[in-house]
């Protein structure tokens, strides 16, 4: 049985705790690999040494940070198709989409190349008589993130190559159910020539997570989840006196405008809901049918959602691959079951699947309810797998309503050919990331990721110029040299002159 252990100072680390997490294959359902589970003890010591290493990181020239993030890009290219695998092995997803997750987070560390540039600071002279003023941005020390088991590889990426670039350190709890990708990448990073302790992995669970938000050397912590933990973690952490950024949970509705190219809004919400099986916060999980589009829309969508090709992640025709976990399977399935309960309409029900060769895998084909409505909790809740949900409404401003009126704010899109549908929506829809004619709006590396209303706790979105931010304190200097004669004290607020 491959055992994952952890990473810690440069180097593999078994830990002191006797806790295992089993990692099954989604494809097969069978037991590939153990993971340890660390404890306390365990992060407090990555701690210590993360934080011996900054004293040293924290001094070496952004363009020496630079180029190390330089070589660590060039090995993840290298390295690709491996880092893909793991990522299909333990998560499901089918390789292009794994292969597409790993480029999107590979996007970050191409940012973080570019680390010099936006580390520079704002210098004014004379902001008084012969006094000048400037400002700098410098690393916290021991930043932490916890990251999902939906993108083993992307959503880690967001966080540590920015705080690593930014001259601080980094721990990392992956989800404990697909963690090899990260623990490659630490290699290679180390490969690349990241001095040992910068950059450490601790596995585990609720106990690691606790010892992150207690731990007084960790001064910021970065989180994406569902939203009661987002919750948690932003609440503990800020009751700790960290900062942090929580992405949480999404509920996310695509409007398909009368007037739309139906194609265009039918292939893209082919994309967006049923791609890497529904587990995504960007996944777009309800369409709001506007006006008399609802009947062709369920129409077109069905007859694609019924061809879905489903198999394992590594067969070059499957479309979908499997969920992650039996007990997720489950859970997926219980909401299909509950939808029927409150009176949707199953057009397409996918729970019956069976595929040759693959009984034990985790599989389940997609699902589409037609006629859902806002009270029910397939509506309102994130189900996170596979399962579309058509509303049907009157009118735009309907439309903009029931989407405003959401707990969620995660992610957004409208299919109109209207100028003004679509800039009114951009302009008055509230939520954090908005595609017009785009199905699935991840924003690019060099901009900011992140939700509003209950999809983020904290203020401050990832990577990009935000993650800059969050991962830097700002400190302004002002200064005056005496020409000779040295000044009498004062004793009143200084006033520029």
């Amino acid at each position: 049985m491959n055992l994952i252990q952890h990473f810690i100072d440069g180097k593999v680390f078994t830990g002191s705790s006797n806790k295992k997490g089993k990692i099954f294959n989604p494809a097969t359902g069978k037991q590939e690999s153990e993971v340890i589970l660390g404890s306390k003890s365990d992060l407090d010591l990555a701690v210590e040494k993360a934080k011996t290493a900054f004293e040293t990181w924290s001094n070496v020239p952004a363009i020496q940070r630079a180029r190390i993030i330089f070589k660590f890009k060039e090995l993840i290219e290298k390295n690709s198709d491996e880092l893909t695998k793991l990522i299909v092995a333990e998560h499901g997803k089918v390789y292009e989409d794994a292969k597409g997750s790993l480029t999107r987070g590979l996007e970050v560390v191409e940012f973080a190349c570019g680390i010099p540039q936006m580390l520079k600071g704002e210098f004014t002279e004379n902001v008084g008589t012969d006094i000048d003023s400037w400002s700098t941005r410098q690393p916290l020390g021991v930043c932490a993130g916890i990251t999902p088991f939906n993108f083993p590889a992307m959503v880690p990426m967001w966080m540590f190559p920015m705080a690593i670039a930014c001259g601080n350190t980094f721990i990392l709890k992956p989800s404990e159910k697909d963690p090899s990708c990260a623990m490659k990448l630490a290699h290679l990073f180390k490969e690349a020539g990241l001095p040992d302790g910068v950059f450490n992995i601790v596995n585990g669970d609720k106990e690691v997570v606790d010892a992150i938000l207690e731990n007084k050397n960790i001064p910021a912590v970065s989180f994406v989840g569902s939203t009661p933990i987002a919750k948690y973690i932003y609440e503990n952490a800020a009751k700790n006196e960290k900062r942090v950024q929580a992405l949480g949970g999404a509920k996310n509705h695509c409007v398909v405008m009368p007037d739309c190219d139906l194609d265009q809004a039918v292939n893209g919400l082919m994309g967006a809901a049923y791609g890497s099986a529904g587990e995504r916060c960007m996944a777009q999980s309800v369409a709001v049918a506007v006006g008399n589009i609802g009947d062709d829309l369920v129409d077109q969508i069905s007859k694609k959602v019924e061809n879905l090709k489903i198999g394992p992640g590594m067969d070059k025709t499957s479309e979908m691959g499997p969920l992650v976990t039996k007990e997720h399977l489950e859970r997926v399935k219980g909401y299909v079951d509950l939808g029927v309960k409150e009176g949707a309409k199953l057009v397409v029900d996918g729970r019956d699947i069976k595929l040759q060769g693959y009984e034990n895998g985790y599989y389940i084909g997609g699902c589409l309810f037609d006629h859902v409505k806002t009270d029910m909790r397939i509506y309102k809740e994130e189900i996170f797998g596979p399962v579309l949900s058509v509303v049907r409404v009157n009118n735009f401003d309907e439309a903009l309503q029931l989407i405003n009126d959401h707990e969620f704010g995660n992610g957004t899109s409208i299919y109109t050919r209207d100028g003004d549908s679509g800039r009114t929506f951009a302009n008055k829809i509230k939520v954090g990331m908005v595609g017009i004619n785009i199905p699935i709006p991840v924003p690019v590396a060099y901009h900011s990721f992140g939700g509003w209303k209950r999809s983020l706790f904290g203020d401050q979105h990832m990577h990009g110029p935000e993650g800059v931010r969050f991962y830097t304190k700002l400190k302004t200097i002002t200064s005056r040299w005496p020409s000779g004669l040295r000044s009498n004290p004062e004793f009143v607020m200084p006033v520029m002159k």
